[in-house]
């Protein structure tokens, strides 16, 4: 099936209509993603999604399109009823849960039902890139420092070096080494998932191996995080505070960042091992 003239002109119209409806969010958003170094990833997210769209042209072109003319016109609306909502309530999450809405929208209303099911992820994907509103972030970022203090109180303890922690305070015999929300782990639980999704669509095709993989971030993230804030005490306790700070307390966020990629790798190899010595032990 080739796209006639007509098809590209109504496209364009309508990205310019969704443009000037959605171009102020699109802005904040940009500033979040160049602000907030929890969701610098979000630069990425949309070219991911051109991509993931790209690869399914083929099967895009052979998709019969029958609009859902009714159900898209109601999901534009409620979409465009929360876009107002948020403005008027300077609520930003809720405008942009209402501009992935609209694109969905969008899609039943020209496209219909087969379309949405090619291009669900694409779009889904884009909900990564939206910062979590501030109340839920904190309720994860907490725990998380929590856990973190715990686990790394109790690794600098291994190596033979006294640690009190009170709270996410960690007390070494130089200095106290406070986790803070940023040393949480939360960045990299947000860019290890965000990869997590996109590795699991691109790479595997079986649910249960994709649900698994994605059930893993959470204790990777929290592991490798952990290990980072026990390496930056040790540091400190026998280097100085100095050693513990500055560029190798950024490098060493870089590196757990790259330990828990392999991890995850290493998780995907795990469930390739499995296979096979399933299916050994069926064939015997």
């Amino acid at each position: 099936m080739k796209l006639s003239s007509t098809i590209l002109w109504r496209t364009g119209l309508m990205a310019l209509v969704w443009l000037a409806l959605y171009h102020d969010v699109l802005r904040r958003l940009i500033d979040d993603w160049r602000v907030d170094e929890n969701y610098s990833h979000g630069f990425l997210i949309p070219l991911i999604s051109a991509y993931a769209i790209w690869s399914r042209r083929h099967q895009l072109l052979i998709t019969p399109r029958e609009p859902r003319i009714l159900t898209g016109g109601i999901m534009m609306i409620v979409a465009v009823l929360m876009l107002i909502a948020g403005v008027l309530g300077a609520e930003l999450y809720i405008t942009r849960i209402s501009m992935a809405l609209s694109l969905v929208a969008l899609v039943l209303y020209f496209l219909g039902t087969a379309w949405l099911r090619q291009l669900i992820f694409p779009i889904g994907l884009l909900l990564l890139a939206i910062p979590i509103p501030t109340i839920i972030f904190n309720q994860i970022a907490l725990p998380l420092q929590l856990i973190a203090s715990d686990f790394a109180t109790r690794v600098i303890k291994i190596f033979g070096t006294p640690a009190l922690r009170e709270g996410n305070v960690i007390e070494l015999a130089q200095m106290k080494l406070q986790v803070v929300e940023a040393c949480s782990g939360i960045r990299s639980l947000v860019s290890l998932m965000t990869l997590a999704v996109v590795y699991a669509y691109f790479t595997e095709t079986r649910w249960w191996r994709r649900l698994t993989l994605l059930a893993s971030v959470i204790p990777i993230a929290i592991i490798a995080n952990a290990l980072r804030v026990a390496g930056t005490g040790l540091m400190a306790h026998h280097w100085g505070v100095q050693a513990g700070e500055g560029f190798m307390h950024g490098f060493s966020g870089w590196m757990v960042f790259l330990v828990a990629v392999l991890l995850l790798l290493a998780v995907a190899q795990s469930l390739n091992l499995f296979e096979r010595i399933s299916h050994r032990l069926a064939v015997n």
